[in-house]
């Protein structure tokens, strides 16, 4: 999974979000040709079932089913995706680096802090990484050295030392000016998506459009179905997980419903924040009456 640049890219706070909010769109775009991406923020470490390295190779099952083109996982802590700088940073970097088009977003509203963080955040990326005068790479390895600088510190105050920070060998010197040379380079030119949409299917919206995976349907829940650790029959976190046959029926109500509404049999819903353009209304799918 390595074809960039992207079409799509959808990014998520958690390993399985994106299946259960636009995997059926990203099947369809591979099924049209579109080179697609998932780019999860976290890792999983706070999931209640599981381990992170279960969610790594179940979310690489999920990716192949998906047919997708590029996926990759952050390191932002599972339960405090936070809107930082250095995770704006980190977020505009990938945008760069995989030079999406069109850029899928979780709803801004939800229950998990997690997910409509990742919202405000994914689309702050987008802006930065668009900016010709940001050094996204020398941003982030100035953040991290003073970060590292700091722990430093604390560190040998901790152990009696004392800390001089204006002084530095020239070899460690010449070396973190290397990195910041490498971490600019990977960072890539300027590159801000055309256009941004947001998945809607756990919040109660009334979406912009949506979009028909009636055919993506079977695949798409075949793709959830991948985390074993999440969603099978198990007594941990019964209280809070349903069971399988009943996670098959909510998804299939949920695609129902949104499908009804064009006129097809299932669909996930999406929002723009921008008027929508039309060259003919004669061509405008879905009929009113």
């Amino acid at each position: 999974m390595s074809s960039l640049p992207l079409d799509v890219l959808a990014v998520a706070a958690h390993r399985d979000d994106v299946e259960q909010t636009c995997g059926g769109t990203l099947l369809k775009m591979a099924d049209l040709g579109r080179r697609t991406g998932i780019l999860d923020l976290t890792r999983g470490e706070m999931g209640t079932r599981g381990t992170v390295e279960d969610r790594e190779r179940e979310a690489a099952e999920a990716a192949k089913i998906l047919r997708v083109s590029w996926r990759e996982a952050l390191d932002i802590p599972d339960g405090r995706v936070e809107n930082t700088w250095e995770n704006r940073l980190k977020v505009a970097r990938v945008i760069r680096q995989t030079r999406p088009r069109v850029v899928i977003l979780p709803y801004w509203k939800g229950r998990h802090p997690d997910h409509y963080t990742a919202s405000k955040l994914g689309y702050e990326a987008c802006f930065l990484a668009g900016l010709a005068k940001l050094d996204i790479g020398r941003a982030l390895s100035s953040q991290q050295s003073a970060f590292s600088q700091v722990a430093s510190a604390v560190a040998s105050v901790v152990a009696g030392e004392e800390q001089d920070f204006g002084r530095g060998t020239t070899s460690s010197r010449a070396v973190k000016g290397s990195q910041k040379d490498a971490a600019s380079s990977a960072a890539g030119t300027p590159h801000r998506p055309f256009k941004i949409i947001y998945a809607t299917i756990y919040y109660d919206v009334r979406p912009t459009f949506v979009v028909d995976i009636t055919d993506q349907f079977e695949a798409r829940f075949e793709s959830l179905m991948a985390y074993k650790s999440q969603f099978s029959d198990q007594q941990a976190g019964s209280d809070i997980f349903p069971a399988r046959a009943e996670i098959r029926s909510r998804i299939e109500a949920m695609a129902r419903f949104y499908g009804m509404m064009a006129g097809v049999t299932y669909a996930e819903p999406f929002l723009q924040k921008e008027v929508g353009l039309v060259e003919d209304v004669t061509a405008i799918p879905v009929k009113s009456i």
